[in-house]
């Protein structure tokens, strides 16, 4: 292979991508181009820049995201109303695409050879970035140190630092308690006590939401107003994307919801047990089923609800740029030019209470589904000739011997 002389690198600021933007410097001998997303982790990313100049690195890219992520990734995704194995928003694996989308655009940009991130051998993200870029730059060169060095304990890590002079914050201590990834739309905690599936999470853990049992005894309520299958308004006031889930994260939290502990299925092949809060999605998904089932057609719907499991998979395995994916986000899209109108959600103590749903596309029938006189607008004789063709091949199955 040829020589690498610029990588871009994904970098937090943190630890491990700190070791790495040094590490690529010695072990390549090339430059390296920092890249710092601002995806609405809670923290700011501009103190990135100062420890990248420390380093000696010239070319810096420090973004805000956030609309772009809200607005092209986690929006395209809650219309799907997908939820990995029952339960998981996919907070981390949305965040991914957008991530290796803007790395290869960078590589483009500043003439690099290759990009790297910090992502650990053993996880589902590592996939996610490079399934990502190949899918975008199919000859793109991805060094991923984490599977090629030796540094693999954080004591090993803090030794290359005071070896290197690489300043590094303590943010949590000596040792972090958990690894952590946060963006907009969620908050993961893995590692730890949690590697042990039966203890239980500590309550000072959890960043972004009360405990159902200290929530307000007074309930919230909130009228969420949808077009074309996104909430684009709360309470009246419209809002851009981003601002949307900052407000419902804000409101929702406050009131316990959104919490989750799963044991869920790694795409490497383990079983993998994390914490995840994401209170804003959680009303976004409630919400989002609810307005779909007025405005929906009964076979579209269905077909949604079976086609949601592959799209779920298909996002937390890495393949949002995959012709799968985008063909069946064409069909969901579709499926949205009528999910138009209001949903009236409360919120109390963990629970997110759907109270009322309108629309001018509704597809409820008051006249029709009425248990007082319909005036004619449905013929209940009509249901027994229904049942009975329906009932045709359970009768002719009843009335054989199958002992």
């Amino acid at each position: 292979m040829s020589k690498i002389s610029k990588v871009v690198l994904a970098y937090s600021g943190g630890l491990d991508t700190s070791v790495i933007a040094k590490w690529l410097q010695q072990t390549y001998d090339c430059e390296v181009v920092t890249f710092t997303a601002d995806i609405g982790q809670g923290e700011e990313v501009e103190p990135a820049r100062a420890k990248a100049e420390a380093m000696g690195i010239r070319e810096i890219f420090i973004e805000d995201l956030r609309e772009e992520f809200v607005a092209e990734y986690v929006n395209p995704m809650f219309r799907a109303n997908a939820l990995y194995e029952g339960e998981y928003l996919l907070g981390t694996s949305i965040a991914r695409p957008l991530i290796a989308k803007r790395l290869v655009e960078i590589a483009r940009e500043t003439g690099a050879d290759a990009i790297s991130h910090g992502a650990t051998g053993k996880g589902n993200d590592q996939v996610r970035f490079e399934l990502g870029a190949y899918a975008l730059i199919p000859g793109i060169r991805i060094i991923a140190p984490w599977r090629e060095w030796d540094l693999n304990s954080r004591e090993r890590l803090l030794a290359y630092c005071e070896r290197h002079g690489i300043a590094v914050e303590m943010k949590r201590g000596k040792e972090s308690p958990y690894s952590m990834d946060a963006n907009l739309l969620h908050v993961s905690y893995e590692g730890g006590v949690l590697e042990d599936p039966w203890a239980a999470p500590d309550e000072s853990m959890w960043m972004r939401s009360v405990s159902p049992e200290a929530a307000p005894d007074e309930a919230a309520e909130l009228e969420l107003e949808y077009r074309n299958g996104d909430i684009t308004a709360i309470n009246g006031a419209a809002m851009s994307p981003a601002k949307v889930l900052e407000s419902l994260n804000e409101i929702a939290g406050a009131h316990g919801v959104g919490r989750a502990d799963i044991v869920e299925n790694r795409y490497v092949g383990m079983k993998s047990r994390g914490c995840y809060e994401t209170p804003g999605g959680t009303v976004m998904l409630k919400a989002h089923r609810a307005m779909e089932s007025i405005t929906l057609d009964r076979e579209l719907a269905h077909l949604k609800d079976e086609l949601m499991p592959r799209y779920a998979s298909l996002v937390y395995n890495g393949y949002w740029f995959s012709p799968e994916r985008r063909a069946l986000q064409a069909l969901i899209d579709d499926s949205q030019r009528h999910v138009n109108g209001k949903v009236r959600v409360r919120l109390y103590k963990g629970n997110v209470i759907i109270t009322g749903r309108q629309s001018d596309d509704s597809l409820f029938d008051e006249d029709i589904a009425t248990f007082e006189d319909d005036a004619g607008a449905y013929d209940q004789a009509d249901a027994g000739g229904f049942i009975r063709l329906n009932a045709l091949r359970l009768r002719i199955a009843a009335g054989k011997d199958r002992a």
